[in-house]
């Protein structure tokens, strides 16, 4: 096992790659490819995927931060990990995890998302060539020692009972939220309006619902994230989805509002469609984070300038976690170094 420094050293060039101008055009060509395989994953938003990985979690200074954090790895491990493929690779982190901590990754992708990680462990191996035997592309687990796995709640309940011998972070469907005011500026509302629309709405860490104040007036939230639209109307899956979801409100008589690309309509459920907004309004802030308090497990994040609840995230970070935010509140490198 190559040493802590060596491995940090490697995800820190890797990081370099990430951010230098001149590697652009490489970075192009395999968001084009990740395009191919997946029309959800457009080139810009693997870009600003990739981006966010170079600045958010291989930063040498906050990379050292977390890795030092934890105890070393005396004993590496086989660490199985069934990757999700909602966004652009949304596995890395779990996969930067268990390299990171010096066990070697057993890597399941996911059929959404083919190409990216792929292509990041090919540039990885190329830096730190010891990492090669470090990193498995796999179909089946059952050589694994340890499992992190994230999927939908029917597929944790099926992970759970074929892991349960093993140690195991089992995650399932989770979603974010945004408590309003209604004293929100322009600013706050496009953020929010970010929070929502960007990845299409299709991350755990995407807003799918708003609390409100009774009476709220969704004017003005409307008007500040108009410039929002041309990346959803020209894009074929998304409208689609959107026309749907418009059909069945309509057939439904379900009482909405809809500015062209995004419906807002009251619903008590957390998890909206593609291209719809759920809203709640609340009598009082503590109604509110009551609510939330009560849907603990099934929230992932919660947006909002107020502080109602401990850790809530500014409007427009929802898709900018650091190292230290764990999917589910649930320390991986915690469960990897006492493995």
């Amino acid at each position: 096992m190559i040493s802590r420094n060596s491995r940090i050293n490697a995800f820190v060039e890797l990081g370099k790659y990430l951010t230098d101008p001149q590697n652009t055009p490489h970075l192009e060509e395999l968001a084009i490819s990740a395009n191919r395989k997946n029309n959800w994953f457009t080139v810009p938003n693997v870009l600003k995927s990739l981006s966010a990985i170079g600045t958010q979690y291989l930063h040498p200074d906050k990379l050292s931060e977390w890795c030092y954090t934890y105890q070393e790895v005396s004993n590496s491990k086989k660490v199985g990990v069934i990757m999700a493929g909602n966004i652009p690779a949304v596995g890395f982190h779990d996969a930067l995890a268990v390299l990171i901590s010096g066990h070697t990754l057993m890597a399941k992708l996911s059929s959404e998302d083919q190409v990216i990680l792929p292509s990041l462990f090919e540039v990885l191996t190329q830096i730190e060539p010891a990492l090669k035997d470090s990193i498995q592309i796999v179909d089946r687990l059952n050589a694994a020692d340890a499992y992190i796995g994230t999927g939908s709640d029917n597929t944790a309940r099926y992970f759970h009972y074929y892991f349960a011998n093993k140690p195991n972070i089992i995650r399932k469907n989770r979603t974010s939220v945004a408590v309003l005011n209604g004293a929100e500026t322009e600013t706050d509302l496009e953020n929010l309006g970010v929070d929502i629309m960007q990845y299409f709405g299709l991350g755990c860490r995407n807003v799918s619902k708003i609390f409100v104040p009774e009476g709220y007036d969704f004017t003005k939230f409307y008007e500040s994230i108009q410039s929002l639209d041309q990346v959803c109307l020209n894009h074929h899956k998304y409208f689609n989805n959107y026309e749907y979801n418009k059909s069945v409100l309509l057939i439904n008589r379900t009482p909405h509002v809809d500015n062209g690309f995004l419906m807002i309509t009251e619903n008590e459920a957390l998890v909206s469609p593609i291209s719809v907004l759920y809203y709640q309004p609340y009598h009082t802030l503590h109604d509110a984070k009551a609510h939330l308090i009560a849907n603990a497990d099934k929230i992932q994040c919660v947006l909002s300038n107020e502080s109602i609840i401990e850790n809530h995230i500014p409007f427009g970070k929802a898709q900018t976690p650091g190292l230290f935010d764990y999917a589910d509140t649930v320390d991986t490198m915690k469960f990897l170094s006492e493995l």
